[in-house]
């Protein structure tokens, strides 16, 4: 039987609870423990998947095909326990479900509510799974005291109580404002906060005060005795030059022994902290630096590309030098000439995305890096528009483009080389899409096969033929014009295991240009990063020894 971590945050959002999760799940894991994180958010939609990466950020994409909170990026990247649709719950797919059930007639007449029927519904999905694992960590979005919320804290509340004595605890975020004015940590938010909790009958056991300054003995004393916790349950959460640093950070606050004192497991078994050690000494002893522009549309907005970013850094750990990203728009060149945009880069990388925005420029970043040698990598819509500049500048189809922009102007265009994916297989059976459906869960998600042509790049990047990736897409590169492009030397070397649908292009007369349909940067880890992006920082590492 799992026992129960559930992670709040108060005074302000955006605190780090899901990097705090994720730190905390992995010295559980250094102390011999298995774990499971999750994420429960108050927003109405079902999932992120409908919403704009301005609003919510990157969608992180799971092997079953949930479109999650980006947390879940944080909490596989630092436990390497892959999520699962069972991770990750908002009140959208809660009332949802509720709703569905009344309509069924489940609930044999009765007047629905959100207590107990809400709360209940809440309770019954977290306790899935929870013979599978010692520790489950559950982190509550969004702030203490958001109307939105309450049903989700009165439902652990419940669960706490439901649960034997000493199987759940509390963990609380805040934060420690500095007033240099007066030169002085205030604790009454924190003071408040936790007042805003209890007075929904949740006692924290543990306060992370997160803080820029170091917190005084007298102020900590101060938090313990007005908060009811122990003085070693107020861990300092301080500013980290990178993130990969939380672990240890927390280790020498103390963070994982108060957690297993608040559970009583005495004598709590010694970590196993190597893995942690080596990751901090690449990240701060690198022996070089490269400059990566990434080719994006979403750049206002760093989250937008936060597992592609934190990809990269883990390529550079695997290649022992920093990678300094650049975010360039790809919009200020939509019209003109890229090269100012772009040249003295050692690689670029053009992500994903929707809709026709900034795709011209997308395109013209891609044949910036085939015409100048430069490594490039498309994921995704990054992939697509390398082939379309290959059929328009290469292969003499002046007016390929994509269906999805078509679409979106209402009118035809373009010769379509990316098309609407109508039909694909999953697992045993086949999934067919229409343009017209709903948007929400309907595009081709999660993990899916790809055979590798043998000798290709991305056969020696990946040493086999047999991959699995994780993919999030609804337009696909149109397999007929297949000939037409490897005549003039793209090679279509990644396939889908029927050979239908394209998974992997690369020019063959490059140094390192490929792109990919899926999203390779959704599997990589600091201990162990994705092949693509440590092969691909690799050769960034080579063009700059030529610069």
């Amino acid at each position: 039987m799992a026992r129960f971590i559930f992670i709040t945050g108060g005074v302000v959002s955006s605190l780090g609870k899901g990097l705090a999760s994720a730190a905390l799940g992995a010295l559980l894991q250094a102390r011999g423990y298995s774990v499971r994180l999750r994420k429960l958010d108050p927003y109405l939609n079902v999932d992120p998947g409908t919403m704009s990466p301005f609003e919510h950020g990157e969608v992180f994409v799971t092997d079953d095909g949930a479109e999650t909170d980006l947390d879940l990026g944080h909490y596989e990247r630092f436990t390497g326990v892959p999520a699962r649709n069972t991770d990750s719950v908002s009140s959208g797919r809660i009332y949802s479900t509720v709703l569905e059930k009344e309509r069924r007639g489940d609930y044999l007449g009765k007047t629905i509510q959100v207590v107990p029927h809400v709360t209940n519904q809440i309770k019954e999905f977290l306790a899935i799974g929870e013979d599978e694992v010692d520790f489950m960590l559950c982190e509550i979005g969004g702030t203490v005291g958001d109307i939105e919320g309450l049903p989700f804290f009165e439902a652990i509340r419940q669960f706490a109580h439901d649960k034997p004595r000493g199987q759940c605890i509390f963990m609380h975020l805040t934060l420690l404002p500095y007033l240099a004015a007066s030169g002085e940590l205030k604790t009454k938010p924190t003071q408040h906060s936790v007042k805003e909790l209890q007075s929904i009958g949740i006692a924290p056991d543990i306060l992370v005060c997160r803080s820029e300054q170091p917190i005084p003995e007298k102020e900590r004393e101060k938090i313990a005795l007005f908060c009811n916790v122990r003085k070693q349950c107020v861990v300092a959460a301080y500013d980290l030059k990178s993130i990969y640093e939380a672990p240890l950070a927390y280790h020498e606050q103390g963070l994982d022994q108060a957690v297993l004192d608040a559970f009583g497991i005495s004598p709590a078994p010694q970590p196993k902290l190597d893995i942690w050690h080596d990751v901090y000494h690449r990240v701060h002893n690198p022996e070089g630096k490269v400059k990566v522009a990434i080719v994006g549309k979403y750049t206002q907005l760093e989250d937008a590309y936060k597992s592609i970013a934190e990809a990269l850094t883990h390529g550079g750990m695997a290649n022992r030098v920093k990678v300094k990203i650049e975010w360039v728009d790809a919009e200020l060149f939509d019209n003109e000439d890229a090269t100012p945009y772009l040249q003295g880069f050692h690689a670029i990388l053009v992500p994903g995305g929707f809709g026709e925005r900034g795709t011209e420029g997308k395109i013209k970043a891609a044949q910036f890096a085939r015409e100048k040698k430069i490594p490039y990598l498309g994921i995704c819509l990054g992939m697509q528009m390398a082939v379309i500049e290959a059929a328009r500048n290469v292969a003499g189809m002046a007016k390929a483009g994509s269906e999805e922009f078509d679409h979106e102007a209402g009118k035809k265009r373009f010769e379509p080389v990316v098309y609407h994916l109508k039909e694909w297989v999953q697992g045993n059976h086949k999934v067919a899409r229409k343009a017209d459906d709903d948007k929400g869960g309907t595009m081709r998600l999660g993990a899916y096969d790809a055979t590798l042509t043998d000798g290709s790049k991305v056969a020696e990047v990946y040493g086999g033929t047999a991959i699995e990736e994780r993919h999030r897409h609804r337009y696909e590169v149109d397999i007929k014009y297949r000939e037409t492009l490897e005549k003039v030397g793209l090679k279509f070397s990644g396939m889908s295991p029927d050979g239908k649908l394209p998974e992997i292009v690369e020019w063959l007369d490059h140094p390192w240009f490929i792109g990919v349909q899926f999203h390779p940067e959704l599997k990589s880890k600091p201990f162990a990063p994705h092949p693509l992006f440590a092969d691909f920082v690799r050769a960034a590492v080579e063009t700059s020894r030529l610069v």
